[in-house]
């Protein structure tokens, strides 16, 4: 396996979405010949749900499953790469195109235009239901659904929060920098600190200090409610690190926080029974 920096152009097809460029020079692009991936087609209430899946080459038996869940961006280049990144790993990944209805997110060249026209637009309850569709099409191609994992990251790290308390069958969660609670609407219900009570999953968060999106004042909330729940729950705040920390093709990237959140992500699926074969 090699991760090579600045390839942005050489990537697959689709590249980086339009909103996040350009590619910054920390880029990571993960390349090996024991990964399997590419896109595929999921039936989901009533539609073919678009997805990106990645998996080892060669492996014996069935594989644990992480559901991946996109930024604001779409599954665009980063979302593809951590999924290439689970499968050396030893991971089934699973990345569904949860705006597809609504529109492309190649279509929107900056991030206001794309959160008010594009993701504003996309119901909770559909976006939980595509990801227990995109489970069940794991298990049918080589996943264990009794070992189910997902990860999320920004606009996905806060579905992350919301699927460990609707999917009664995932074993573990991490939620990276989603946003824990704001203004509610017919199609944003219920936020992550409205569920502490309800998560059948462990949930590790991972929040950046300097983050203005997510303040430390929502965080202690959150971890005072994930308390008063009982909740099994971790959240760890990296002190230097703003938000999309882990997004190592945007200026903001933080590779010491971001390289620690994920081997603490890896420990905590494990931790929970998500763990490949040895």
């Amino acid at each position: 396996m090699k991760t090579t920096e600045n390839m942005a152009q050489e990537s697959t097809p689709g590249g980086f979405a339009p909103a996040a460029q350009p590619a910054a020079s920390s880029t990571i692009i993960t390349q090996s010949d024991a990964i399997h991936c590419g896109e595929t087609s999921i039936p989901s209430q009533g539609e073919n749900l678009p997805a990106w899946y990645a998996r080892p080459e060669s492996f014996s038996g069935t594989l644990p499953v992480v559901l991946v869940v996109q930024e604001i961006f779409g599954v665009h280049e980063h979302i593809r790469d951590l999924c290439r990144r689970l499968a050396l790993e030893g991971y089934l990944a699973v990345a569904p195109e949860l705006y597809f209805r609504e529109g492309d997110p190649q279509e929107y060249h900056d991030i206001p235009t794309l959160l008010s026209e594009l993701v504003s637009k996309v119901p909770d309850s559909q976006v939980l239901a595509d990801l227990d569709h995109a489970a069940n099409w794991a298990a049918r191609h080589g996943g264990d659904i009794r070992r189910l994992a997902i990860t999320g990251f920004c606009w996905g790290g806060r579905i992350s929060w919301l699927f460990a308390a609707h999917n009664p069958q995932v074993r573990a969660a991490a939620a990276w920098y989603g946003r824990l609670e704001g203004e509610k609407t017919l199609k944003q219900q219920k936020h992550p600190i409205d569920v502490a009570v309800d998560l059948n999953a462990p949930v590790l968060g991972l929040y950046g200090g300097q983050d203005e999106g997510i303040p430390l004042e929502s965080i202690d909330k959150m971890r005072q409610a994930l308390h008063a729940a009982n909740a099994t729950a971790e959240i760890v705040v990296y002190p230097d690190a703003g938000h999309a920390f882990n997004a190592d093709y945007r200026p903001g990237y933080h590779a010491e926080s971001a390289r620690d959140g994920w081997q603490r992500m890896l420990a905590w699926f494990k931790q929970y029974g998500v763990a490949p074969t040895a």
